[in-house]
């Protein structure tokens, strides 16, 4: 009795795959998918997750302090050279509509006493970017939101126009939230209800192809049953995937959409800053149809 007691008491061992199993594109996914389900991976992360210390901040894993005990490379870089920083994990509220009301309703949140506005020549054009602070709705000097960057898209002859504000993640749904209440955008725009995860065709046609054979690469869970398809998470640290990421205004016409982890955001520092920006974007040949 106390032997078969002892046999069923035995847990089971741990199947572990060998490395060459852990290395698949498809495990790889589905290890690095799990990892970030509560803090969001930027697409450096690999690159700083080898070279710095991580730090787990709004729902981002980000890259804090070299593991390097010098810091004369990133200030050689600086000073002569070109350092990049990654800056993706700042938050992206896109505006559309008609430029007189938008400039109506954001001058309530912005005064010219602080500084340049959203009307400002040089930015209204869309030619240079634009950095202010933001305040609530007629509350200026009191009551200030935080600093904000802004830039227009260039006009094209038309009076709807496109604006792209970057925000902090710890000051995004403050701003968010002001900026719905000044537009009167209570209601989604269309209600899209994404699946925190989507499975791409290549991966697919991958599991198809195990599935049939049904003889080796055979994924099954704890349970011995047919596991789920490995698949890529959507969303970003500061929005639940689950909620509405789009806001319509029936009223003024205005559409605030989060655009959060959808536009990559890299800076410059150095000199040659330029010079790496002329080598690495080419200018595309104009197709008129």
């Amino acid at each position: 009795k106390q032997a078969e007691k002892a046999v069923h008491q035995k847990k089971e061992q741990s199947k572990t795959k060998c490395r060459k199993a852990r290395r698949r594109h498809v495990n790889l996914v589905a290890e690095f998918n799990r990892r970030q389900r509560k803090n969001i991976w930027l697409e450096t992360h690999i690159w700083h997750a080898k070279r710095f210390h991580m730090v787990k901040k709004w729902g981002y894993c980000l890259g804090n302090s070299p593991t390097e005990k010098s810091y004369r490379a990133s200030y050689r870089a600086m000073t002569k050279h070109c350092l990049l920083q990654d800056l993706s994990y700042y938050c992206c509220l896109e505006l559309t509509g008609k430029e007189n009301e938008l400039l109506k309703q954001l001058a309530r949140i912005c005064s010219i006493d602080a500084g340049i506005t959203f009307q400002e020549a040089c930015c209204l054009s869309g030619r240079f970017e634009g950095s202010l602070n933001l305040y609530r709705a007629d509350r200026y000097p009191e009551d200030m939101l935080g600093p904000v960057t802004f830039i227009w898209k260039p006009r094209d002859g038309s009076e709807h126009r496109q604006l792209w504000i970057w925000v902090h993640p710890a000051l995004k749904q403050d701003i968010l939230r002001e900026l719905k209440a000044i537009f009167q955008c209570s209601e989604p725009e269309e209600i899209c209800i994404t699946e925190p995860v989507t499975r791409s065709l290549q991966e697919e046609n991958q599991m198809e192809v195990v599935l049939s054979s049904g003889k080796k690469r055979k994924k099954e869970d704890k349970e011995g049953e047919k596991a789920v398809p490995v698949k890529k998470i959507i969303g970003d640290g500061t929005r639940d995937p689950f909620q509405s990421y789009s806001w319509m205004s029936q009223m003024t016409g205005i559409a605030i959409s989060d655009r959060s982890m959808e536009i990559l955001r890299y800076r410059l520092i150095g000199p040659l800053s330029h010079s790496v920006l002329t080598e690495t974007l080419k200018a595309a040949s104009v197709q008129t149809v």
